[in-house]
């Protein structure tokens, strides 16, 4: 198996990044415009749009094209267009074509693709730049819609830069630290089918067991095994080496900015599979996306794809670690103020303002975050004003202090929550100025309803404390998480043959508390199980059986149970569209308290997340608290039941599980 884990230190890189005496160029024929410094060479092809010829000290990047595969990128791409599924790659059109420079002896060049598609009028910009003594490309992505008569043209899915190569030289990806792997031979995510059997929606099991990523990471490949939040991402990529050189490459998208995305930390999406995506919106994990309509007209980034190199004995870690040092947003913040005039919609510092925050915390937070976004919506939702940015930073435990710089003027909301604490605080209204710094200080109370009588997991809002959640595979020397891999190997039939039994005090939820709450397993979507597995009720109810003391229900009149979900199947799957033909687009949840049933909540069709079997185990957050008379509980043994409709199922035009399910965050009963 191809080696990953070699240490190797890396002071050749930091030669290799600042020490060059960089000759820029910026050419253009009729064909394509070219930009160039002593080591990297990247051109656009006018009749594409797309980068097609890029290299770095002379080792070709992207390869050779195939029928499957363009070899083509960074390039802008989207599901953005009426008709069809909205498939569209800006550039072919009767584009425009500017390049940039900086002077008469310039420290970057740039080039624009500009393009308005001629059935709709929608306007599409994307933007490279290449910096003297830099090995990478600095990018921006625009759409732009104005029409007042065709005020909405459709949801803007997905809206994508790729690095999309066709060569042997690349052999591992990268997510994070943590998860990385072999390529696989074969990669069935790029269009080689050859040793690959579909066993569900772009996922493949691998025949070949000799494959270095079947021995190192599982045999099955999905392009969702290697998403991730943006809450903590900085860098993901490509590494390889061409075995003719002694030397070692790398392929990198850095985010060192994050304003301009949607969904804030909680967002998760795809990173790399064999291609190096920037996922500036998409459905994925039931992500939020904005409206196509009059008036829309936004710029996304800066984003920064980095290439670089090392000997050949150099690591994907070293590699990595060199990308990661310009994932820090001031690293070319002066050069961002410099090209601002010609990136309409970006911001230059003057124009900016920040935020300083003082928290008291709850007792018990740990790893607190504060989010700035769009003021009067949860920040999942952010969407809804296409003008608004976002912002985060960790909170520091001990003094409560936090800040933010550079931040868009505007009004915001305030959200600060915390793994451990249930509920979050919110504050709209707060206001950013340009040239000024806004404080906030805030008490944030934990939720509370009373004397807590008993909770399930830990408010994360992330299911992965449970069974085959954040557990890592002991069978794979990569060990990588157990809910990246294939869902249908953990059978729920065979972990829990009589359902989900949970007694408080004496379960464990790693062992007795599954990460995701099927309606129904197998069938569709499931090679392992092909026969739907319906239970006699043990898989669409889960139940929790606790002791009450008297003490305890001594003069209380109201029980609260709080469900905390890390996300949620409706019918809706990621859609957000109501299907009046689909029985569960809402989706009722019933809580049963010794034999009573609760009113349901209803969780809507535009919260639905596709997240287990998409490979996740925080997607849409959302929570629900049902509140009953104390009365309902008794002195002793009780029975709370968690049900979701026996066989809940939905239509899928793809090979995925029909299933309704839900994925919990944590649960709390308290009485007053």
């Amino acid at each position: 198996m191809r080696s990953l884990m070699s240490c190797y230190h890396f002071p050749w890189l930091l030669l290799l990044a600042h020490t060059s005496q960089a000759l820029l160029h910026a050419s253009e024929t009729p064909q394509r415009l070219t930009l160039s410094n002593d080591r990297l060479t990247a051109s656009v092809n006018k009749s594409t749009g797309a980068i097609d010829a890029l290299s770095l000290d002379g080792q070709d990047l992207l390869g050779t094209p195939s029928s499957s595969n363009p070899a083509v990128g960074p390039y802008l791409d989207c599901y953005c267009i009426p008709g069809g599924n909205g498939a569209y790659t800006p550039g072919s059109m009767d584009a425009r074509y500017q390049l940039l420079t900086a002077s008469d002896n310039p420290s970057w060049v740039g080039i624009v693709m500009s393009e308005i598609y001629p059935p709709t009028g929608q306007l599409f910009e994307q933007y490279w730049f290449l910096r003297d003594e830099e090995t990478g490309l600095h990018t921006f992505s625009r759409l732009a819609y104005h029409n007042s008569s065709t005020r909405f043209v459709r949801n803007l899915s997905e809206f994508r830069t790729l690095f999309r190569p066709n060569t042997r030289l690349w052999t591992h990806l990268s997510t994070n630290e943590k998860t990385f792997a072999p390529l696989p031979d074969h990669n069935p995510a790029t269009g080689d089918l050859e040793d690959a059997v579909k066993v569900q929606d772009a996922t493949w099991y691998l025949r070949n067991r000799s494959d270095p990523y079947v021995q190192g990471m599982s045999d099955y490949f999905t392009k969702y095994t290697f998403s991730d939040s943006w809450r903590d991402h900085r860098v993901h990529g490509l590494f390889g080496s061409n075995g003719t050189t002694a030397a070692t490459f790398g392929a990198w998208f850095v985010m060192n900015t994050r304003d301009t995305y949607f969904g804030g930390p909680l967002h998760s999406d795809l990173t790399v599979d064999g291609f190096v995506y920037n996922y500036l919106v998409s459905t994925h994990h039931g992500d939020q996306t904005p409206n196509i309509t009059d008036g829309f007209d936004r710029t996304f980034g800066p984003g920064y794809y980095y290439f670089n190199s090392g000997p050949g004995d150099a690591s994907l870690q070293a590699l990595r670690s060199d990308a990661l040092r310009y994932a820090d947003p001031d690293w070319s913040r002066d050069f961002y103020d410099e090209i601002a005039e010609f990136v309409p919609g970006y911001v230059p510092s003057s124009g900016r303002g920040s935020w300083r925050g003082k928290i008291e915390l709850p007792q018990g937070s740990t790893r607190p975050v504060a989010v700035l976004s769009q003021s009067g919506v949860d920040f999942q939702d952010n969407v809804a004003n296409t003008s608004a940015y976002q912002y985060w930073a960790d909170i520091d435990t001990t003094t409560g202090s936090v800040s933010i710089s550079h931040a868009k003027p505007g009004l915001y909301r305030l959200t600060v929550y915390a793994d451990g604490i249930f509920g979050q605080y919110e504050q709209d209204d707060i206001l950013i100025s340009a040239g000024q710094e806004t404080t906030t200080v805030a008490a944030w109370r934990e939720e509370a309803a009373g004397q807590e009588i008993w909770r399930i997991g830990t408010p994360d809002k992330s299911s992965g404390e449970y069974r085959h959640g954040d557990q890592l595979d002991p069978t794979h020397p990569l060990h990588p998480e157990e809910y990246r891999i294939y869902w249908a190997i953990y059978d729920y039939v065979d972990d829990f043959p009589e359902g989900v039994r949970f007694e408080i005090g004496k379960s464990d939820e790693v062992r007795d508390w599954n990460y995701v709450h099927w309606s129904v397993f197998g069938g569709s979507g499931n090679s392992i199980r092909r026969q739907p597995h319906y239970g006699d009720g043990n898989v669409n109810n889960w139940t929790i059986l606790f002791d009450v003391s008297g003490d305890q229900l001594q003069r209380k009149r109201e029980a609260t149970f709080t469900v905390q979900l890390a996300g949620a199947k409706t019918a809706a799957g990621n859609t957000d569209t109501f299907n009046a033909s689909q029985l569960y687009s809402d989706l009722p949840y019933t809580v049963v308290v010794n034999g009573h049933a609760l009113e349901p909540w209803i969780i809507p069709y535009y919260q639905s997340s596709s997240c287990a079997v998409r490979s996740a185990v925080s997607c849409y957050n959302l929570a629900h608290k049902f509140v009953f008379d104390a009365s309902l509980l008794t002195v002793g043994k009780n029975a709370l039941v968690l049900r979701l409709p026996f066989n809940g199922t939905d239509y899928e035009s793809a090979i995925l599980s029909p299933s309704v399910y839900v994925q919990y965050d944590a649960l709390r009963l308290e009485v007053r």
